[in-house]
């Protein structure tokens, strides 16, 4: 019997999902760059936790350069089932500690009972979900993927499940009947094309990130790493490139972006974990905010 390793259990130490290798991988592909200096291609997948890991530098990256970056996402298929046989990972149940070591190397919160109490079969479904949120709105979908990972990640919610996608997408504000058509249609079509784009790249992990200029120069960054190795991949592309200052209040922060870990408001206020945890505390006490607590980390938003 042919031995595949779980794409499931990721390296912590080089921040990636892997899945097993393809033929005929490596071949170039022209990526367009748009009106923008530089393309960003993130190849990912909803229950990626490596690519939970990186939210805080991504999210960062976004205020930072977004002014000068198309980001493009693209589903990647980490997990089509459970036909794997190896690497201390072969049902469901596996994973449940796995990810909880994960969360403690990211410092971003994950409860990995998720695959005790309602374990996912594929991750396949919540990518095509995505696939047809994009054909209706791209800012929504991204919105309706963050939904999703914080529902697998935090809240042991299985986003395989169609009404749990549902209820991803009607918080996203996304049009329930045409996502049900889409999603068992154009979606689907969508989504292998991603996956054979991903093939042609030669990707093998997640999160793999492809920076492009006009030029078709190209910087790739494989596994999560630090902020400073995404900046260093935009510097080596436009050198020139400035980075667009941003307000770091906190007010200004869940403006932005309606949920943040401790880990996120740390990275992205540029202040250490701890005083950023007295912050977020008085907010708290003051009844600004609100968190939702797991075992491994609350997750914070403003109270409405």
């Amino acid at each position: 019997m042919e031995t595949n390793t779980n794409p499931l259990l990721c390296d912590p130490e080089t921040g990636i999902c892997e899945i097993p290798a393809h033929e005929n991988t490596g071949q170039s592909i022209l990526i367009e760059t748009g009106t923008k200096p530089l393309k960003l291609l993130y190849f990912t997948d909803p229950i990626c936790s490596s690519c939970w890991g990186i939210e805080p530098q991504l999210r960062k990256l976004k205020l930072s350069y977004g002014h000068i970056i198309d980001l493009e996402y693209r589903m990647g298929g980490l997990l089509p089932d459970w036909s794997y046989n190896s690497g201390g990972i072969s049902k469901p149940s596996d994973v449940a500690h796995h990810w909880d070591e994960v969360s403690h190397h990211y410092d971003m919160p994950i409860d990995g009972d998720v695959w005790l109490e309602d374990p996912l079969d594929s991750s396949y479904p919540p990518s095509i979900a995505f696939k047809a949120a994009q054909l209706q709105n791209e800012k929504k979908a991204i919105n309706m993927l963050r939904i999703m990972r914080e529902m697998v990640f935090l809240q042991k919610k299985n986003i395989a499940k169609w009404d749990i996608i549902a209820q991803a997408a009607t918080q996203a504000g996304l049009d329930l009947n045409k996502l049900h058509d889409d999603f068992n249609h154009a979606g689907k079509l969508s989504f292998n094309e991603d996956l054979d784009m991903a093939r042609s790249m030669g990707v093998r992990g997640f999160p793999t990130m492809f920076f492009t200029d006009a030029s078709g120069n190209s910087e790739r960054v494989y596994g999560s790493k630090p902020y400073e190795v995404y900046e260093n991949a935009i510097k080596k592309l436009v050198p020139e490139a400035v980075k667009q200052d941003y307000a770091k209040e906190w007010q200004n922060l869940f403006s932005v972006y309606p949920t943040l870990t401790t880990r996120e408001f740390a990275e992205l206020s540029e202040i250490s974990t701890t005083y950023t945890t007295v912050i977020l505390d008085e907010l708290l006490q003051q009844g600004i905010i609100q968190s939702y607590l797991t075992k491994n980390g609350p997750l914070w938003s403003v109270k409405r």
